[in-house]
């Protein structure tokens, strides 16, 4: 009887036995579950801009991407590009259709006749205008008591032919140009504190200042209708809006502003889109 009855839970020991290992077996062969790609809430499309002070049009354009020439035409904004300060404008540029505003819009956008409020940065060169004793009849009239974001003059004529380029920093390049989900939209160049940063080509400066994020203290000068270059992260800007930059000439000084390494970072934009300077550059 003892016999037979430890014969028989032996018998159920190593049948469970057999029974476990078959299931670890299993689980270890088992492919784990999926886990759902963990994908980033869709980022939604901006399409209305306020303006700030110190921007220019030039500026809201790099910003997000726009040839300039399109976000004004889009907006009804005419040269000398003046935009105001609450001025909402619209960025759904690229959906919208191409053809040009009725000249009715594209003439309010004029600067106003009452006498602008110039930015510290421009008021010197910015004479002031007299009111008229009759407003213009229009929808315009809203606008004369506006504070012009910027208050620049139309810089003189672009060059003509193409641009010649050269390089903005004698430092070696650190960080190459990415068209890939547009992680850098130039190249970086590095260098010391208080290097000369100098223009690539020439052109007008058409903004210098501190409001674009991620770029530090910026200059961005406009060579000619489709090309602009962008200096960003220096220590100290040496021009000012409305000023025409020689090829070389030195614009400002390099640093670490936006930044937490000594830099500069060198952008060409060609019709608003980023391109890769190193094949507009000269080879070193």
């Amino acid at each position: 009887m003892l016999t037979g009855w430890l014969s028989r839970h032996w018998r159920r020991i190593a049948l469970f036995g057999i029974l476990n290992s078959a299931l670890l077996v299993g689980c270890a062969s088992a492919p784990p579950a999926r886990v759902a790609d963990r994908e980033q809430p869709p980022t939604r499309k901006i399409q209305v801009h306020t303006v700030s002070s110190n921007e220019t049009l030039y500026s809201i354009a790099w910003r997000y991407g726009l040839d300039f020439r399109e976000l004004a035409r889009h907006n009804g904004i005419g040269p000398p590009y003046t935009i105001y300060v609450s001025q909402q404008l619209r960025l759904d540029v690229n959906d919208a259709s191409r053809r040009r505003p009725p000249p009715a819009i594209a003439s309010r956008t004029q600067a106003p006749a009452a006498a602008p409020v110039s930015s510290p940065t421009s008021a010197s060169r910015t004479p002031s205008r007299s009111t008229p004793t009759t407003p213009p009849a229009s929808s315009s009239t809203r606008s004369e008591n506006r504070t012009p974001a910027n208050s620049t003059a139309e810089p003189p004529p672009m060059l003509s032919g193409p641009v010649k380029w050269r390089w903005p920093a004698s430092g070696p390049v650190i960080a190459g140009f990415s068209s890939a989900g547009g992680l850098n939209k130039g190249i970086d160049i590095g260098g010391k504190l208080g290097e000369p940063v100098v223009a690539a080509a020439s052109g007008n400066v058409v903004y210098a200042g501190s409001g674009l994020r991620g770029y530090g203290k910026l200059v961005i000068v406009k060579h000619n209708e489709t090309y602009l270059s962008a200096y960003a992260h220096n220590r100290v800007l040496m021009v000012r809006e409305g000023e025409s930059v020689k090829a070389g000439q030195q614009i400002a000084e390099l640093g670490s502003s936006g930044t937490d390494k000594e830099k500069l970072h060198f952008e060409i934009r060609r019709d608003g889109k980023p391109v890769n300077p190193l094949t507009f550059l000269p080879k070193r």
